[in-house]
């Protein structure tokens, strides 16, 4: 899509600007040289062209343009994104590099919170293919060169009917530079106050134009730096005694272990301590602080190569081609790897190694002798589009393209120990002490007693491979179908045909669970997406009392999905013009988003997980307690007892899930009360219903034997089904299902102010954002969780209010601008009130910039993010560096400088 705004259209959205990235709502912005015929108004969210000042409204937009782009230093999009008021909860970027549920090193972008799925991004109005390491379920934000963009249009509202699935909570559209004349180099580079977490980089790009065509290449590479957690967060912390103290991990470098008569021990954890050696365990003394082995900002580099070219076959038509590539290598610091999570390690009394003279079980050993693992990842993407476009008389516009995308990745992991290996070297019938075994003899009981032969034998480096694959083609036409009193009638209405597959194959050592990872199972599978749709625009009235005008928006698309079968969706809204200065707008739509490949595909596999059984010892139950009815009548034998706490439980995909449904609802205001002054003010509601959510097995449990008569929908075959003779559960699944609802409200408030001052020209924007409510019922029957003004363990921060204001100025050669963003308080949803860190207090970041043009030809920027040099909030749910790494700034106050040349 491409957006071109008349000046006198700033009222149709908020003009915001961002620090390291100073959002701005285009109130002009260039529109790409094609022929004259082709010279048409488009915005995100709507697909019509027309030929004419303005466009109505189609709801609340933000545009990124490329000016502040250029002014925050990012080397990345989701530095661009992520910091805008809109944005919430979990995304992966370089500082939660071990939270993306995508692939370790993968950037996303998560609108009103709602999970990176829910949000449709696009590159130039068309799909993109998923990145990461395989079967992945949303775009790799780091494949898109920040030189390369002109501009980002960022849509607060659901639009399945406008752009097909999974634009539930709105829409991101990157929209690259073209028609470049001459060459373009540009160099940046950047560190924290500290002299570390540097970033660097080198963007070359040449183009030519002329009434032919045009023809633009590009060649981008950047690369940051680590920052080492403990240079942040000596270690993790923890509340004692009303103060906050270091807490370690419970996976001791000595080994933490159970006894035969049930005490807990920790063997010696320091060579000074003589061999054999062990004692109570403590956590105050034997924890591990794996901080000083843990990055708070992990390296990455990138390398992009594109070419874009336009060919005109004549005045009224084009053929257009697009090709990017796209490499990204990355890797996480990881502290040594620990045994005895995934298997259990049982020694008996009368073991060479056991000092004990009981039998034990070694609960957690830390491999320190190892050393530090390291996480890596090598990512390549490749998209090519390729098109044809035209004109038909005077109102009428057509397209044609073809659009593939294919993502292939390998990750994995150093020092991985192979399970079977480490009972092998325990197994005294099978491995030796004799120098050069072929199986050396283990002692896993204190510290320093792994030998390197040892280590040599059991560790391995993982690799898994992957990818993802996109195909399609799309066809549209657009224009005028006819004049009405009030105007033309616009019409858009098109065609997609899209095929989406994504594969995962792990290791064999993750196949077969004998590495000490989750096993996991290969995962493959794709799905084909035939959809049509239409859009109108119909001006219902003009220069009536009280209506300036009022347009009918509205739009249908009907999808068929391989393997959910049909969808249709609508978007209906109504766009009143009060007088020129104030203006009324509100949308209602429909969307859905299809599940993606990991969650109908994702390797099935079955685990040993912590759960409990409610009918163990329901015999003993009052005979009026709905779970001794509903036990007793499911036939499970009186006196039945659970047989330890663990149930075998399958986990991975559900090729039965079907699509999530959702209803949006926005309502706005656009005043303008004097020309230097624009305020906006939107509404928005969401309520997402079959939502996609894994509910664990003894939730399920709890809540199937606690409903009357075993009617709730977690008592089907499909949840869980019991041995008849026994009474035991023979299976279990916590699966994903379609079985939560969410909903969702809030207010966006903006405020764009352009003034003169002592000659410079000046321009203060503000958005704010207001988190009204957000509640989750996982489950039908459950109670609702409320994340509103809450920060969550898994799902990121719902801080009830964010805003961002910048105030920038222009005169002659100099230019910069002071941005201000604002976080507000939340509480720990994991916290008693009285904890310490139970409430995270309200954040302010500073940031500045200043940019020098020397001539026309040369310009150097200078600017300084986190300028006061604020701290993260301690914050209780949080291991990693003790705070929420998605919402705050764990770097500190940091520099960069850009200098560009034109020829």
């Amino acid at each position: 899509m491409t957006i071109k705004l008349h000046q006198t259209a700033v009222s149709a959205a908020v003009l915001l600007f961002l620090s390291s990235a100073h959002a701005q709502q285009a109130t002009s912005a260039p529109e790409p040289a094609q022929p004259a015929a082709l010279d048409k108004v488009q915005i995100t969210g709507s697909r019509i062209n027309l030929k004419q000042s303005q466009i109505s409204g189609v709801g609340p937009v933000t545009v990124i343009d490329a000016d502040a782009i250029q002014r925050s230093g990012a080397v990345s999009a989701e530095t661009l994104l992520q910091r805008l008021p809109a944005s919430a909860g979990t995304a992966g970027n370089q500082t939660s590099a071990y939270w993306t549920g995508n692939g370790y090193g993968t950037t996303q972008v998560n609108l009103r919170g709602l999970g990176i799925n829910r949000t449709l991004v696009l590159l130039n109005g068309r799909r993109v293919v998923n990145g990461g390491t395989g079967a992945n379920s949303s775009v790799d934000l780091n494949m898109i060169p920040v030189a390369l963009i002109e501009r980002v249009e960022v849509l607060k509202d659901g639009a399945s009917a406008i752009y097909g699935a999974d634009a539930v909570a709105g829409v991101v559209n990157i929209i690259t530079k073209r028609n470049l004349k001459g060459l373009e180099a540009a160099i940046r580079y950047g560190e924290t106050s500290r002299g570390d977490g540097d970033e660097s980089a080198v963007d070359l790009t040449w183009g030519i134009s002329s009434a032919q065509g045009s023809l633009m290449t590009a060649i981008n590479y950047s690369q940051s730096g680590d920052v080492n957690m403990a240079s942040r967060a000596p270690c993790g912390l923890a509340e004692a005694n009303g103060q906050l103290v270091c807490s370690g991990s419970s996976a001791t470098i000595g080994g933490r272990a159970r006894l035969a008569d049930g005490r807990r021990i920790n063997f010696r954890q320091s060579l000074d301590a003589p061999a054999g050696f062990y004692e109570t365990y403590s956590a105050a003394k034997h924890n591990y602080n794996g901080n000083p082995n843990l990055n708070a900002v992990n390296p990455i580099k990138r390398l992009g190569l594109s070419t874009f070219g336009t060919l005109n076959l004549s005045d009224k038509t084009q053929l257009f081609t697009e090709l990017l590539f796209s490499r990204r290598e990355s890797s996480q610091l990881a502290t040594p790897g620990s045994l005895g999570v995934y298997r259990p390690i049982n020694i008996a009394a009368d073991h060479p190694t056991n000092p004990t003279g009981q039998a034990l079980v070694l609960e957690r050993r830390r491999l320190e002798e190892a050393g530090v693992r390291d996480f890596f990842q090598e990512s390549n993407i490749f998209r090519a589009v390729a098109g044809v476009k035209g004109s038909l008389g005077e109102n009428w516009d057509w397209s044609v393209a073809l659009n593939w995308g294919r993502n292939t990745g390998t990750d994995g992991s150093t020092k991985v120990a192979n399970l079977d290996r480490v009972e092998h070297t325990l197994d005294r019938t099978r491995c030796s002490t004799a120098a050069n075994a072929a199986i050396p003899c283990g002692n896993y009981l204190g510290y320093g007693n792994l030998t390197p032969e040892v280590l040599r034998y059991i560790l391995t480096t993982t690799r898994d491979t992957g990818g993802n694959d996109q195909k399609s083609m799309s066809a549209s036409i657009s224009g005028q179908l006819f004049d009405l009193p009030a105007g033309p009638v616009g019409f858009a209405s098109g065609l997609e045909i899209r095929k989406e597959g994504g594969w995962r194959d792990p290791d064999n050592l993750t196949v077969i669970g004998a590495a000490n990872t989750n096993r996991q199972d290969p995962i493959s599978g794709e799905y084909t997406a035939r959809e049509v749709f239409a859009e109108l625009s119909v001006p219902l009235l003009e220069r009536k009392p009280l209506i300036h005008s009022l347009t009918l928006n509205t739009a249908a698309r009907y999808s068929d999905y391989s393997l959910f079968g049909s969808k249709s969706t609508y978007k209906m809204g109504l766009d009143w013009q009060v007088v020129p200065r104030l203006k009324l707008r509100s949308n209602v739509s429909s969307a859905f988003r299809v599940p993606n490949i990991p969650e109908l595909y994702g390797g099935v596999s079955e685990g040993n997980l912590t759960t409990t059984d409610p009918c163990s010892g329901w015999s003993t139950l009052p005979t009026t307690s709905v779970v001794s009815q509903n036990c007793q009548a499911a036939g499970v034998p009186a006196g039945f007892r659970q047989l330890g706490n663990t149930i075998l439980t399958t986990v991975g995909g559900n090729p039965k899930l079907e699509p999530e449904d959702a209803k949006t609802l926005t309502a706005g205001i656009v005043w303008s009360p004097i020309r230097p002054l624009t305020l906006t003010l939107d509404y928005y509601r969401i309520k997402i219903s079959n939502a996609i959510q894994s509910v664990a097995g003894s939730t399920k449990l709890a809540t199937c034997y606690n409903t009357p008569g075993r009617a709730h929908i977690f008592c089907n075959a499909s949840s869980f089904t019991r041995n008849p003779a026994t009474g035991e559960i023979d299976f279990l699944s916590s699966q994903p299902v379609n079985a939560a609802d969410e909903r969702i409200s809030g207010i966006d408030l903006g405020v764009l102010y352009d003034f003169s001052v002592a000659g410079w020209n000046a321009s203060l924007g503000t958005e704010l954002s207001h988190l009204k409510n957000y509640e989750v019922r996982p489950f039908p029957g459950a109670a609702a969780i409320d994340y509103t003004g809450k920060i969550t363990g898994g799902r990121g921060s719902y801080t009830q209010w964010r805003s961002l204001s910048t105030l920038t100025m222009a005169k002659g050669a100099w230019s910069g601008s002071y941005t201000v963003q604002y976080i507000g308080s939340a509480d720990d949803i994991n916290a008693a009130r009285t904890d310490i860190g139970a409430r995270a207090p309200a954040i302010t970041y500073h940031s500045v910039q200043a940019k020098y043009a020397v001539n026309k030809s040369f310009d150097i920027a200078l600017g300084i993010d986190n300028l006061f040099d604020k701290k993260p909030p301690f914050i209780k749910s949080y291991t990693d560096a003790n705070t929420d790494t998605m919402t705050y700034d764990l770097l500190g106050r940091r520099w960069h400088v850009r200098a560009g040349y034109r020829w």
